[in-house]
C-alpha cells in the first residue's frame, strides 16, 4: 500500500514540484512556512487541485487519473466541516453510505468507530453541541469509516485551544498508531509534528528542503526556517577539521569534519557578558542587544554584530547584567555546546 507521488502544480507566481513515498502505516508530516506549498500538496493527492504534473501511485495503481470521489481517501480538514443538520453517528456514516452500504449497516459501522473514539455517548449530538475535541474526533472517524487507504489531515489540531490540543493529540497518536494505510499530515506546529509523525519533510517554496525523522531534522537543522522551528543558532561556514569559519568568526567545535558545513548551537548554550571574560574562551564574539523578549520561563535575548544569534537567560541574569536594547554586550558559546555537521 505505499504511497509514491510527484507533485506537480504550477501557478503564476508559483510552483510546486515534490516527491513523496510513503509506506503502510507510516505517519509523515509535511511542514513549512505559510505559503511553502503544504496545502497544496495535499489536496492535489486528494485530487480537488488540479496537477500540472506528475503522477500519484498507490498500493502500484495510479490516483492521479481518478476523480476525488473514486479515490480511497479518508480526509481531516482543519475546520472539520461536519454536516451541522446530522447528527455525530449519521456524520460517520454517511461516507459508507454514499458507498452503497446499507443505513443499517453504515450505522452500526459508524457506532462502533464512535466508540473507538471514545465518544459512544455523543452519538446523537449535533456539530452544534460537541466541544471542539469531540467535533475533530468525529471528523476522524468519518474520514475512517470509508475504510480508507490514505488518510490525508490538514492542520487536524489547529481550531482547538492550548488545553484541548493538548489532549487530543496524544488521542490522535493512538489512533494513527492503530492505522495501518498511509498517514499524511500537514501542520505549521512542531510539536503536532513531532509527535504524531514518524517522518517530517520539511517544504518551502514548494520544494522538499529537508526530510528525516524527527530527531535527525531537530538535531541537524538544514535550513534557518527548520532551525528557528527546533530552536537552535543555525550559520552555515567552511570547515577545517573541528573549526569553522562563519564570516569573520571561527567557531570551535564538538564535531571533525572538512568543507562546507553547518554549526549549530542551542539559544540556552549562549553566555553574555557585560565585558570581555577574563583568559581566552572559545567562540567569543562581540553583539548589540537588538531585544529582549519573555520566552517561557526564561528571557530571549536577540543579538545583532558579526551574526545574528539567540540567548536564553533567566530574568535574574537580565536583572544582574542590566541588559538593554542597543547595548554591546560580549557573548560565547562552548566548543563542547558547539555541533557541525556537512552543509
Amino acid at each position: 500500500m505505499t504511497l509514491h507521488a510527484r507533485l506537480v502544480v504550477t501557478r503564476p507566481a508559483f510552483t510546486l514540484d515534490i516527491d513523496l513515498r510513503v509506506e503502510p502505516g507510516e505517519v509523515v508530516a509535511l511542514l513549512g512556512p505559510n505559503g511553502a506549498g503544504k496545502t497544496t500538496a495535499l489536496r492535489a493527492l486528494a485530487g480537488l487541485t488540479r496537477m500540472s504534473g506528475g503522477q500519484i501511485g498507490l498500493r502500484g495503481r495510479p490516483l492521479h487519473t481518478l476523480p476525488a470521489e473514486s479515490r480511497p481517501i479518508g480526509m481531516v480538514f482543519q475546520d472539520y466541516l461536519l454536516f451541522p443538520h446530522l447528527s455525530a453517528l449519521d456524520n460517520v456514516a454517511f461516507g459508507p453510505r454514499c458507498q452503497g452500504v446499507p443505513k443499517t449497516e453504515a450505522r452500526r459501522a459508524a457506532a462502533a468507530l464512535l466508540e473507538r473514539v471514545g465518544l459512544a455517548g455523543r452519538a446523537a449530538a449535533k456539530p452544534r453541541q460537541l466541544s471542539g475535541g469531540q467535533a475533530q474526533r468525529v471528523a476522524l472517524a468519518r474520514a475512517l469509516a470509508v475504510r480508507p487507504e490514505l488518510l490525508l489531515l490538514d492542520e487536524p489540531l489547529a481550531a482547538l485551544d492550548a488545553h484541548t490540543r493538548l489532549e487530543v493529540r496524544s488521542q490522535l497518536r493512538r489512533h494513527l498508531n492503530d492505522f495501518d494505510g498511509v498517514t499524511v499530515l500537514v501542520t505549521h506546529d512542531p510539536l503536532d509534528a513531532m509527535v504524531l509523525a514518524d517522518r517530517l519533510i520539511v517544504i518551502e517554496n514548494g520544494a522538499i528542503v529537508q526530510q528525516g525523522t524527527p530527531g535527525e531534522v531537530a538535531r541537524r537543522p538544514r535550513t534557518d526556517y527548520v532551525a528557528r522551528l527546533v530552536g537552535l543558532n543555525l550559520y552555515r561556514g567552511l570547515a577545517d577539521g573541528t573549526q569553522v569559519k562563519v564570516d569573520e568568526l571561527l567557531f570551535s567545535t564538538a564535531d571533525s569534519l572538512d568543507g562546507p558545513a553547518f554549526v549549530a548551537f542551542a539559544p540556552a548554550a549562549v553566555a553574555l557578558y557585560r565585558s570581555r571574560p577574563d583568559g581566552s574562551p572559545r567562540n567569543l564574539w562581540q553583539a548589540t542587544i537588538d531585544g529582549i523578549e519573555r520566552h517561557g520561563d526564561n528571557v530571549r535575548v536577540h543579538l545583532d554584530g558579526p551574526i545574528a544569534a539567540f540567548a536564553d537567560i533567566t530574568p535574574a541574569a537580565v536583572a544582574d547584567l542590566d541588559l538593554t536594547p542597543g547595548q554591546r554586550i560580549w557573548a560565547s558559546v562552548k566548543a563542547t555546546e558547539t555541533h557541525a555537521y556537512p552543509a
